[in-house]
């Protein structure tokens, strides 16, 4: 039986920004995203353990708040308080979404400054 070929590993994540300068700002200097590089004036990258996060200036017709980013942290109510240090105004302080049978599944969401949704997430292991 030939094993069957597909797609597992996201290289690259793409969200719009306007303001690419001001975009870059928050995510190197307040969420502490390691910067890779930039190709102005409507390119910047970000290194997301491997996944790499690229701001960009919206094509005609791709005009939109991206997909929800979810940052996976160890202990959410530390780097939510880090955060909110640094000026992140969130949405919702850290809550629990669900009980799984050996975890649980915590998050809470803030905008970057150009409007896309971003959010912490921790899955700390039950005792």
């Amino acid at each position: 039986m030939t094993p069957a070929i597909g797609l597992s590993r996201i290289h690259q994540i793409s969200m719009r920004t306007h303001d690419v300068e001001r975009a870059v700002r928050f995510y190197r200097d307040t969420l502490g995203l390691p910067f890779l590089f930039a190709a102005p004036p409507r390119l910047a990258f970000f290194d997301c353990s491997g996944v790499r996060l690229m701001l960009s200036t919206p094509e005609p017709g791709f005009d939109h708040p991206g997909s929800i980013l979810y940052f996976g942290v160890e202990d959410i109510r530390r780097m939510h308080d880090i955060l909110r240090s640094r000026g992140v105004a969130f949405r919702t302080e850290p809550h629990k979404i669900a009980t799984l049978a050996d975890r649980e599944v915590w998050l809470a969401d803030f905008e970057d400054t150009e409007g896309n949704t971003l959010a912490l997430m921790s899955e700390p292991k039950l005792p």
